[in-house]
């Protein structure tokens, strides 16, 4: 057994739908979260920037004694999860090859789309991935930065948001795509736009689930699970106190809870 938090970081509150998925599959889990809000987005960022946060954000959740770390961002997921594992005695998960593998198991005319930020689209992670469980898939992404702002504004059914959604989405329709990841963990918040711009002969996947039950039997493995009758408990930490905390969690988590400010430059 053992009784450790969970640490999952993200570059804002989009991590919450993870933190939600894992507690979904993990109920009787601690977790620890923290979101990079002073420093969001990281998707216009470089590869370099990006893993240099990411290896700050893990520092502060190994400073907190977590037993494993989520990088609920795809973004740094897709950039800098190898030196994530090289850099720190343990385990970190990523959400890229989870979401891949479903879609690639999904798709029914091997024809998949991503929606991701510019540095996860630039880094070519899911595309790579996919075509490991299944060569003949043919790959279209599509960055799309607006989503990130737009669902940090609370605009998760606005008609603003589907405009936007029908821009960035229906390029992917024309190439015949049956299947599409949400390569941003911001974007599940969206759905509803998204799911009626795609519509219902489009699958949609949630990387954040299937990472959930990765995780989940990882630690089952190893005999790491928390064992704990006591009811469990949650601790959320921001680099940056906004309303969008209290609003994104809200609804990600369908309870409100406090988060704590932190330094994050200190780590």
């Amino acid at each position: 057994m053992d009784n450790r938090p969970i640490g999952i970081f993200d570059s804002g509150v989009g991590g919450l739908t993870v933190t939600g998925r894992v507690l979904q599959v993990m109920p009787n889990e601690e977790i620890v979260y923290f979101g990079d809000t002073a420093r969001v987005p990281y998707g216009s960022k470089g590869k370099e920037t990006i893993t240099r946060f990411s290896c700050q954000d893990v520092r502060f959740l190994l400073s907190k004694n977590v037993k494993a770390v989520i990088v609920a961002c795809n973004t740094a997921s897709s950039n800098s999860l190898e030196q994530l594992r090289e850099s720190f005695d343990v385990p970190v998960f990523g959400t890229v090859i989870p979401g891949a593998a479903e879609a690639a198991k999904k798709t029914k005319n091997k024809k998949v789309g991503i929606i991701a930020t510019a540095a996860t689209v630039r880094s070519g992670a899911y595309e790579k991935e996919i075509k490991k469980a299944d060569s003949q898939i043919e790959v279209y992404a599509k960055a799309c930065p607006l989503f990130v702002p737009l669902a940090e504004e609370g605009w998760v059914d606005d008609e603003v948001t589907y405009l936007t959604a029908k821009r960035y989405i229906e390029p992917l329709l024309e190439k015949g795509v049956d299947t599409i990841i949400l390569g941003c963990t911001h974007y599940p918040l969206l759905r509803g736009c998204i799911e009626k711009v795609a519509g219902e002969n489009v699958t949609l996947i949630d990387p954040a689930y299937e990472t959930a039950l990765k995780v989940y039997d990882y630690l089952k493995e190893r005999n790491m699970t928390r064992t704990l009758e006591e009811s469990p408990e949650y601790k959320f930490y921001v680099s940056d106190t906004t309303d969008t905390f209290d609003r994104i969690c809200s609804k990600a988590l369908e309870k409100k809870y406090t988060a704590e400010e932190i330094n994050i430059e200190l780590f």
